[in-house]
C-alpha cells in the first residue's frame, strides 16, 4: 500500500524538478503584505478581502458601474474587470480606497506570452492597479515548465515591477503535484499572489459537467506551499459567508467573487 507523500516532500521534489529545468530561483519576487488576520465574526469583517468581480462575457458597461458603486459601499478591497472595462473602473472609483483589478489571457491562458505582455502593458496604461493572468494550463499539465515560467515572466517584466501580477492556476484541472508546482512557478517568476480558479473551468462529476472554483483544501496547499512569501487569492463559486470565512481561515488573503454583496450582507 503507497504512504502518501506530504507536502513539504513534494515541494521538495517539485523545487528539485525546476532546479533540473534551469528555472531560476525566486530572488525577484515582489513581495506583498497579507491582509490583517483579525477575527470574521460578521460578514462585514470580509469585504477588505473581497475583489468584486464581474468577467463574465455579457457584463455590461452598466454593470461595472454598479460594481463599482457597490465595492465603495461595503468597503471592498476592489473590483476585478475584464481589460475593456479598466478605464471605467477607474473613473468610477477615483477618490476611494478602492483598486482596480483585471485579468489577461483570461480565460484559457493559452495565448502567447507576447500577447499577454502587450495585454498587461495595455491595461497598466489604462489604470489597472493589479493584473490576474492565467497559466498555460496545458503546458504544465504536460511537464513544460519553462513554458509557463515565461509566460509569467512576460507579463511580470511588462506590468513593470509596480504592478502586482497574481498567477491563476485553474487548480480544479491540476493534480497535488502539479498545483504545487505551478505556485513555485509563479513564486520563482516573480508573482506577487498564487490564484486557485478562473471559475470558467468545468470538469465532469458523476456523469455532468459542473464549474470548478476554490476549495479549502487547495487554498491550505498553496498557503503551505508559499509560505508568506506570496499571497493567495481564492476564486470560484464562492457564494457564501461561511465558505469564504473558511477560505481566510485556510490562508486565502484575497476572495475573488461575483456573490460579494450577498456574502457581507
Amino acid at each position: 500500500m503507497a504512504v502518501p507523500i506530504g507536502t513539504e516532500e513534494l515541494a521538495f521534489r517539485a523545487a528539485k524538478e525546476l532546479d533540473i529545468c534551469g528555472i531560476p530561483s525566486s530572488e525577484g519576487a515582489r513581495k506583498i503584505q497579507s491582509a490583517r488576520r483579525l477575527a470574521i465574526e460578521r460578514p462585514q469583517d470580509l469585504a477588505p478581502y473581497i475583489e468584486h468581480t464581474a468577467l463574465k462575457p455579457e457584463t455590461t458597461r452598466q454593470a461595472v458601474i454598479t460594481l463599482c458603486e457597490e465595492a465603495k459601499r461595503f468597503g471592498f478591497r476592489g473590483v476585478c474587470v475584464n481589460p475593456m472595462f479598466v478605464e471605467e473602473a477607474k473613473r468610477q472609483l477615483a477618490g476611494s480606497m478602492c483598486i482596480v483589478v483585471t485579468a489577461v489571457g483570461f480565460p484559457l491562458g493559452a495565448n502567447l506570452s507576447d500577447t499577454k505582455a502587450q495585454e498587461t502593458k495595455a491595461v497598466v496604461s489604462k489604470g489597472a492597479d493589479e493584473v490576474d493572468m492565467v497559466i498555460p494550463v496545458g503546458a504544465l499539465k504536460a511537464g513544460e515548465y519553462p513554458a509557463v515560467f515565461d509566460h509569467v515572466k512576460a507579463v511580470v517584466r511588462a506590468a513593470g515591477g509596480t504592478v502586482p501580477v497574481k498567477v491563476i492556476l485553474e487548480t480544479v484541472l491540476l493534480d497535488e503535484y502539479q498545483k504545487v508546482l505551478g505556485c513555485l512557478l509563479a513564486e520563482r517568476a516573480g508573482a506577487a499572489f498564487v490564484k486557485t480558479s478562473t471559475g470558467f473551468a468545468f470538469v465532469r462529476k458523476s456523469g455532468t459537467f459542473a464549474s470548478g472554483g476554490a476549495t479549502v483544501e487547495d487554498v491550505s496547499l498553496m498557503r503551505k506551499v508559499v509560505g508568506d512569501r506570496i499571497g493567495i487569492k481564492a476564486a470560484g463559486g464562492i457564494t457564501d459567508f461561511l465558505t469564504a470565512r473558511e477560505m481566510v481561515a485556510a490562508g486565502a488573503d484575497r476572495i475573488g467573487c461575483s456573490a460579494s454583496v450577498a456574502i457581507v450582507s
